[in-house]
């Protein structure tokens, strides 16, 4: 029951935001009153946090998939990260989407959580653009303004993307790649950067 209430909520907060939300409208898409929430999750803030919280997590892990951290070369390491950080935004959007833009609806000591393991996943990110960089397969650039441009182009997607459009998630992963090595390519002509 817990997993249909979320999915209920992920689909209201993703549709209406979770302040127009109510509990009624999550418990109405599963068929219970809204006191059979509370029976689950204490309020509406805790099945956020959780949606939040999950989204993250996974997130998290399919970045630092083992067949990831085994690649050697900078530039298929960086590439394989962004596109599977893009896959995951966009196949599952709706959740993403709360997990990007319903982070104001937390408290302040979830909102912490959260942080922190959005710090990790940038953390991964800027590593991998760092080790480029260190090791000339990079140009010098500002890591930490690539990496927020790099992780930018895949939360935006949530806002627009839907899967049966033109792009599917793989193709989505491929093209953001690509274009995250190009923020990090040198010039032509001007070795390491």
């Amino acid at each position: 029951m817990q997993r249909r209430l979320l999915s209920s909520a992920v689909r209201c907060f993703a549709a209406n935001g979770f302040h127009a939300t109510t509990t009624r409208d999550i418990a109405e898409c599963v068929g219970l009153s809204p006191a059979a929430l509370y029976v689950h999750f204490p309020s509406k803030e805790l099945v956020l946090f959780e949606i939040i919280r999950a989204g993250h997590e996974q997130v998290l892990t399919y970045v630092r998939d083992p067949g990831i951290l085994a690649l050697e070369n900078s530039a298929d390491r960086l590439r394989a990260i962004v596109s599977a950080y893009t896959r995951w935004h966009a196949r599952h959007h709706v959740t993403a989407r709360v997990c990007q833009m319903e982070l104001n609806g937390l408290t302040a000591e979830h909102y912490g959580e959260i942080v922190e393991l959005r710090h990790q996943t940038n953390g991964f990110f800027r590593g991998a653009v760092a080790r480029g960089v260190a090791d000339g397969s990079f140009a010098r650039v500002d890591v930490k303004r690539v990496t927020r441009a790099m992780l930018s182009l895949s939360i935006d997607l949530v806002r627009w993307y839907r899967l049966d459009g033109s792009d599917s998630p793989e193709q989505l992963g491929e093209f953001y790649a690509e274009l995250a090595l190009k923020l990090v390519t040198p010039s032509r002509g001007t070795a390491g950067g």
